[in-house]
């Protein structure tokens, strides 16, 4: 049996643990877990650096007689922590798990705040662009933070993406003599040295930080239907991308929590407002200083966030940070320089669509440079209209080209360094 303790946010060590440690063989934890705790003069030690190595000494000295395994681990070990690891390599039944109180609790109650709506993502050892799009999509974020992806990583991921949200950085919770709870604007953080062990970092939009009262746990639950009724939009003369596009425009581009959408083109920003209910963070690019208020104003009456770029593409296209996936909707002639330029920086896929026929061809060449294999359909739909007498007829919609590409599971690490 290994015994696995979660400590480390101020509460000493429980009397079950003391007496596990007075008794264990062999102790592994973080290096500050061990130079805290009391260990027996002849129990071994394992500093958890490496998880490979550390695993390795403790299956080994399992299949010693007497052996008894402490691991001491920070907060709630099975919260995006060790028990990962133990389960899978000695199995469940081999762990007694006690776990403390997780610093996300503790930070979320040094500020008086409820935590059961918080999205929580894990930067520990992870590329930080994930946690990035999760603050930038979602009003209330917890990030566990790791090595090159801490306060200041975070910050700087954010300056220009979403200056209104409020980073909260938790340091060396529950010690009562270095804990620090600051808050900051994204630009104040990413200016500062951070010393360790920064416990965790909170990113919160204060206008939306508390919800109503919920029965499920962590982010909103996902819209009950999209490809919404372009009567939904707040839109000029009908330029929207109608609801029969938008539903297969979705379906090719995937968007879900943790990625980045640009919506190049975006008029009305129907498409990522889309994505933004589904969980993606959105950026929606218009030449147009009427259409950027158009997306603001669809982006709130829906209940997101959107960021909305004012430029034209693809000049403005450099200050954004890469997609995984884009949706263009214009671009007139220099269309076949904007999808070049997003295919070329797209980590998933692009998805353009066009009414003129002459594009196409443009359009399936620049994505096919750019590394995808190139699809498409021509999208025409009549919708049911009512005529006088209670009869009902059919009228036609414009016919659409709606043409996409998808990188290979290969590549898509690669498309951002096209």
């Amino acid at each position: 049996m290994i015994r696995v303790f979660g400590t480390g946010t101020g509460a000493p060590l429980a009397p079950d643990a003391v007496r596990a440690l007075a008794g264990a063989t062999l102790v592994a934890g973080a290096r500050r877990h061990l130079d805290g705790a009391a260990l027996p003069a002849g129990a071994g030690r394992v500093v958890l650096g490496p998880l490979a190595p550390a695993l390795d000494r403790i299956g080994k000295h399992l299949a010693e007689d007497g052996a008894r395994v402490v691991v001491l681990a920070s907060g709630d070990p099975g919260f995006f922590g060790i028990v990962r690891a133990l389960a899978d390599r000695f199995g469940p039944a081999a762990l007694d798990v006690r776990p403390g109180a997780p610093s996300i609790a503790v930070a979320f109650a040094r500020l008086g705040l409820p935590w059961d709506d918080a999205v929580v993502v894990s930067a520990h050892g992870r590329d930080p662009r994930t946690a990035v799009n999760v603050c930038f999509a979602h009003p209330k974020v917890a990030v566990l933070t790791g090595p090159g992806a801490g306060p200041a990583e975070l910050a700087a991921g954010l300056l220009y993406r979403s200056e209104e949200r409020t980073l909260v950085v938790a340091t060396a919770l529950g010690d009562p003599e270095h804990e620090r709870v600051e808050r900051l604007t994204p630009r104040e953080a990413a200016g500062r040295q951070w010393p360790d062990p920064v416990s965790v970092v909170l990113c919160l939009d204060e206008s939306r930080a508390l919800s109503p009262v919920r029965t499920v746990a962590g982010p909103a639950a996902g819209p009950a239907g999209w490809a919404l009724d372009e009567a939904e939009f707040e839109h000029r003369d009908s330029m929207i991308t109608k609801f029969e596009v938008r539903a297969l425009a979705l379906a090719r581009l995937g968007p879900r929590t943790g990625d980045l959408v640009w919506d190049v083109g975006a008029g009305s920003g129907s498409v990522a407002v889309e994505c933004a209910r589904l969980g993606a963070a959105a950026v929606a690019v218009e030449k147009t200083t009427d259409g950027v208020g158009r997306i603001r104003a669809n982006a709130a009456a829906h209940g997101v966030y959107v960021r909305a770029v004012h430029g034209a593409a693809p000049t403005v296209l450099s200050d954004l940070a890469d997609p995984d996936a884009v949706f263009i909707g214009g671009g007139g002639r220099e269309l076949p320089a904007i999808v070049t330029a997003c295919a070329r920086r797209a980590r998933r896929a692009v998805v353009v669509a066009v009414a003129a026929l002459d594009r196409v061809e443009q359009v399936r060449s620049a994505l096919a440079a750019a590394g995808f294999e190139p699809e498409g359909v021509l999208l025409q739909s009549s919708r049911l209209a009512p005529l006088p007498g209670d009869v009902t007829r059919l009228a036609a919609a414009n016919p659409v080209f709606l043409l996409w590409g998808v990188r290979s599971a290969a590549g898509a690490s690669e498309g951002a360094t096209q």
